[in-house]
C-alpha cells in the first residue's frame, strides 16, 4: 500500500460561493464516497495534495485524516481548472479494509530488449491490468522487465508474477510488450530517366 497520507478537515459550508472561498484560503473542496453510500464533505491544504499527486496513481491507496479519524481511499476524480490546471474539486472513494476490491494497476517497463539491438522494433501496447486483491495486497504499479525480450518474442499478461492473493481480472492472453522486425524499407523509386540535352538549332542555309 501507499504511504501517501493526507490530512482534511470535515467541510459545513457547501454550495458554489462556499467553494470559490475556500479556494482562495488555499485549501480544495472534497468528497469522501463511503462503501455504504455516505458522503462526507472535506477541505484539504491545496499545496499538500498538489506535491502528493506525483505519486498517486489510480490504484494508491491514500489514507486521509478527519478529526483524529482515518479513512484509506482512492481519489477516484479530480476537477481541474481548463485554463491554469489548478484543482478544484476532488473525488474520494473509501475503501474498506478486509474486503477484496478491484483496481486497474499501472505497468511499469523497466530495461532495453535484446531484440531491440538485432534491428528489432519495441511496442508496449498495454499500460495497465485489472486485479483483484484485499486493499494491503494492492500494489500501486507492477515492474515488467523486457530486458530479455528477443526478435519475435512477446510478453503476455499470464507472464507477469503476481503475489499470493492477488486475482487477474485481465485477459490473460493480452499482449504487454513485443518485440517485432523493421518493415523492409521501401524500395527506392527508380531513377528517372536523364533529360535529354537540348538540341541545338540548325543552322539556316546560307542563301
Amino acid at each position: 500500500m501507499s504511504n501517501v497520507v493526507l490530512s482534511a478537515n470535515n467541510r459545513q459550508d457547501s454550495g458554489s460561493a462556499a467553494a470559490r472561498r475556500i479556494r482562495r484560503s488555499g485549501r480544495i473542496p472534497a468528497v469522501l464516497y463511503g462503501r455504504a453510500g455516505k458522503a462526507i464533505s472535506l477541505d484539504l491544504d491545496a499545496l499538500e495534495f498538489t506535491r502528493s499527486a506525483k505519486h498517486i496513481s489510480d490504484s494508491t491507496i491514500v489514507k486521509i485524516d478527519v478529526a483524529g479519524k482515518s479513512y484509506d481511499v482512492f481519489v477516484k476524480d479530480t476537477q481541474r481548472n481548463i485554463i491554469d490546471g489548478n484543482i478544484l474539486h476532488i473525488d474520494f472513494y473509501e475503501v474498506e479494509s478486509g474486503v477484496a476490491l478491484r483496481a486497474k494497476v499501472s505497468l511499469l517497463i523497466k530495461g532495453n530488449p535484446a531484440g531491440v539491438r538485432e534491428g528489432g522494433v519495441f511496442e508496449n501496447p498495454l499500460h495497465e491490468i485489472e486485479l483483484e486483491c484485499l486493499p494491503k495486497d494492492l500494489p500501486p504499479r507492477i515492474e515488467v522487465d523486457v530486458s530479455a525480450l528477443k526478435v519475435n518474442e512477446a510478453i503476455h499478461v499470464r507472464d507477469i508474477p503476481l503475489a499470493a492473493g492477488v486475482k487477474l481480472i485481465s485477459s490473460p492472453d493480452q499482449v504487454v510488450a513485443l518485440v517485432k522486425f523493421a518493415r523492409a524499407e521501401a524500395a527506392a523509386p527508380a531513377a528517372a530517366p536523364a533529360e535529354e540535352a537540348p538540341t541545338a538549332p540548325a543552322e539556316e542555309k546560307k542563301a
